[in-house]
């Protein structure tokens, strides 16, 4: 079978990489004196292998929720003799300013710090330090890097200081580009207004690409400095005054050219702009205009377009300034413009929200540094997944989970990226999608749990869960996605739609797994939260889904699990029974779900005794008469009496009601039930039936064991048949044949029961003809 797109392995190295860092102690360190994290001395790792490293130390901090930061991680790369490290990139307000001091005397060729809110002015004194090596280097929206830190340095130590934010009135005037003479590329996206962004460039003699993102030029001029070496120039957001213009198109040697924006402005773009643009920039092959209102038409009217499919050819284009391209452009944004919808643009690749195409090269093309365009494009992309068909589906999950990774912290994008993951794995889009792509859906849904405790993200996500088979698909993070359930099912007032739809998973991931997953659920604190629910439901008179779900998952979770089966009678569940079957007595499926629990909670010898009182043995046998449900009330009160009688009669220690008429009314209603009965119950294992066979203490319980093994293995031969022989069933049934004290409809029964499963054995070997 063809392996599906998105499933290659992680590579070795990859594999390797994450070992190490989640094993730093037992791979390459050892604890130095003060608990100190140390690089073992016979350790050299060269430039690859410590980028490697350090870069996916940032992935798994941002983005593992069980996986633990280290103090003093980058500490580790401090000797340039045993650690080389050339290309970093750090993220958000985890990077502190001692961790890039740390690092101070490597050779770093590319620094990449993006949103980085806690490095202040003492970080710019660290850069310095790579004046000689440093190629690339981005501080997007590291604004407080330009600040020094508040208060007298004297008053506090150096770790109090760093937890504090940096000033904003204490403007770092010392630091300079000065000497940074093999810099190339610089983003200074989101530099604060009071910056002097001409002082801060002028020693940078050659840059070729540069990025002022949100950053105010009320002198442009000072631009032209770069005419012979710019190529790439990104002025997001950045007002576009006549000055700025003039500057931008005389740098003929610009490849790259972004204007666009997300806020509206005083300057509007005209057909004149966008010509002088395409006259003076021959070499431009990218070209990103996103965001601008048109201050007039310069699209060729619909009846004048050029015949036939959509070209890219430049004569043919829509867009008039267009048609004087040499050819088509590589990249072309248009997102949030009209020009989008044109029939012709000469470009390869265009951002827009004509079709699916654009909107997804928008999602691409915006996500990393422009969240805001990038939530309005998955908006877009959510409604195509709901309304219409995704026809790029792998390419579009793929996106949207890169999105939610970058921007675990973004509220917008986590509420419309988990609305549209929903749509994008659910049943019609299933089938293309690998095991390995599912996982990366569940690992992002579960980090979008973690960080938001709001309604529409929890929702979302919850929704998300349930396109996914469980528990096989979740069982990878079982734990972590029990934990989390359980934490939303927490507040005693939780939105109601949110509650069901948690109850349900926490129901369907307790049913059919190992009792060692049931054991650690058990021990989350499961069963009192399902207990508090019900609590809640009662006081509000309410028997809803959440009141049936949360039985129905008690009932599973207590299955063949003795401690599970403890805590419900620890944390009075038997009274909240009680109060249940007095406050809904028509409620058959409510019952069958509590009679079940009980069965499980009866099959424990050591717990027998607390259901052993007259109230509850009443109550059990006046639900033997019960029709509901068919005869899954009955049968399962039955159960649980037949395991209380099974202790004999010195364990039988009440006067009322006595043993023999309890026994009595079980033997009619086991005579009262349909054989034949279709049955709403899923038996993993028989052995809490089978050893109620072969003994003479209660021949009626007995009774009810063999009842139950000749039904199933009647109505369900395949799926129970193989599983009577495989527990040595026939031959506790053979002793159950040589007992004097067994029924003679006992008996019969047996005999029944060994038949079936002998002419199931012979079935298979039949040739049809």
């Amino acid at each position: 079978m063809a392996a599906k797109a998105g499933d290659n392995p992680d590579s070795l190295m990859a594999l390797t990489t994450a070992f190490c860092l989640r094993n730093l102690r037992r791979t390459m360190c050892y604890l130095g004196e003060r608990n100190k994290l140390c690089l073992r001395s016979d350790i050299f790792l060269p430039s690859e292998i410590c980028d490697k490293l350090v870069n996916t130390y940032m992935e798994l901090v941002h983005m593992d929720s069980n996986f633990e930061p280290q103090d003093g991680f980058f500490q580790l790369f401090s000797d340039p003799h045993s650690t080389r490290l050339t290309r970093v990139q750090l993220r958000e307000d985890f990077v502190r300013d001692r961790d890039l001091e740390a690092i101070g005397k490597q050779d770093l060729i590319e620094l990449h710090l993006t949103y980085c809110n806690n490095l202040s002015a003492h970080s710019l004194r660290t850069l310095t330090r790579f004046r000689q090596t440093l190629v690339s280097l981005s501080l997007f929206g590291c604004s407080r890097i330009f600040y020094r830190k508040g208060g007298a340095p004297l008053a506090c130590d150096e770790e109090e200081e760093e937890d504090r934010p940096a000033s904003r009135q204490a403007l770092d005037t010392d630091f300079s580009f000065q000497g940074f003479n093999r810099l190339r590329l610089l983003n200074l996206g989101g530099l604060p207004e009071e910056v002097d962004a001409e002082a801060l460039l002028k020693p940078l003699p050659a840059l070729t690409s540069l990025d002022l993102s949100g950053v105010p030029l009320p002198k442009a001029a000072f631009l032209a400095h770069w005419k012979e070496r710019l190529a790439s120039l990104v002025l997001y957001n950045v007002d576009l005054s006549e000055e700025l213009i003039n500057t931008v198109v005389e740098l003929g040697h610009l490849r790259h050219l972004d204007i666009s924006r997300e806020r509206t402005s005083k300057c509007k773009m005209t057909r004149k702009i966008l010509t002088a643009i395409v006259q003076g920039l021959v070499n431009l092959v990218s070209l990103d205009i996103s965001g601008h209102i048109m201050l007039d038409n310069c699209t060729v009217p619909h009846f004048e377009e050029a015949m036939g499919r959509p070209s890219i050819e430049p004569c043919k284009s829509s867009i008039y300034p267009f048609q004087e391209l040499k050819r088509p452009l590589q990249f072309l944004g248009l997102y949030n413009t009209t020009l989008c919808n044109v029939t012709h643009i000469p470009a390869y690749k265009v951002t827009g929200s004509k079709n699916e195409d654009q909107v997804l090269n928008a999602i691409e093309v915006y996500t990393e540094f422009r969240p805001e365009l990038a939530h309005r494009a998955i908006n877009q992309l959510f409604d195509i997944a709901r309304i219409q068909h995704c026809s790029q589906l792998l390419r579009a999950l793929q996106l949207v989970i890169a999105a939610l990774k970058c921007h675990k912290y973004d509220k917008s994008i986590q509420v419309t990226g988990s609305a549209a993951l929903f749509y994008l794995t659910n049943t019609e889009y299933r089938s293309d999608q690998s095991v390995r792509l599912r996982r990366q859906v569940i690992q992002v849904v579960l980090n979008g749990m973690e960080q938001y405790q709001e309604v529409t993200v929890q929702r979302n996500c919850c929704l998300t869960l349930c396109n996914f088979s469980i528990p096989e698909e979740l069982e990878f993070q079982y734990g972590r996605v029990n934990l989390l359930l359980l934490k939303i099912l927490e507040p005693a007032r939780q939105d109601e739609s949110i509650q069901r739809i948690a109850v349900h998973l926490c129901n369907a991931l307790v049913c059919q797994v190992d009792n060692h997953h049931k054991e650690a659920v058990g021990k989350m604190g499961f069963v009192k939260t399902m207990l508090n629910l019900i609590q809640k439901k009662l006081q509000d008179r309410m028997c809803d889904q959440v009141m049936e779900f949360s039985w129905s998952a008690l009932w599973n979770i207590t299955d063949e699990t003795p401690d599970n089966c403890q805590m419900f009678l620890n944390c009075k569940g038997m009274s909240l029974f009680l109060d249940c079957l007095k406050e809904f007595p028509d409620k058959q499926e409510l019952h069958r779900n509590m009679l079940g629990l009980l069965g499980n909670v009866a099959e424990v010898r050591a717990l027998r005794p607390q259901l052993l009182t007259p109230q509850f043995i009443s109550v059990f046998s006046n639900l033997l008469d019960s029709k509901a449900d068919g005869i899954e009330v009955s049968y399962n009160a039955c159960g649980v009496l037949s395991h209380i009688v099974f202790d004999g009669p010195e364990a039988w220690a009440m006067e009322e009601p006595l043993r023999d008429t309890v026994m009595d009314k079980m033997m009619d209603a086991i005579q009262s039930w349909d054989v034949t009965s279709r049955r709403n119950i899923n038996y993993r294992s028989f052995e809490p039936i089978l050893r109620l066979l072969p003994q003479s203490v209660a021949p009626v319980s007995q009774h009810w064991a063999t009842w139950a093994l000749f039904n199933l293995v009647s109505v369900y031969p395949s799926k129970y048949c193989p599983l009577l022989i495989k527990e040595g069933g026939i031959v506790l049934l053979e002793k159950v044949l040589e007992l004097q004290t067994s029924h003679e409809e006992t008996k019969d029964m047996a005999r029944k029961v060994m038949e079936q499963c002998e002419n199931f054995k012979e079935g298979p070997m039949e040739t049809t003809r």
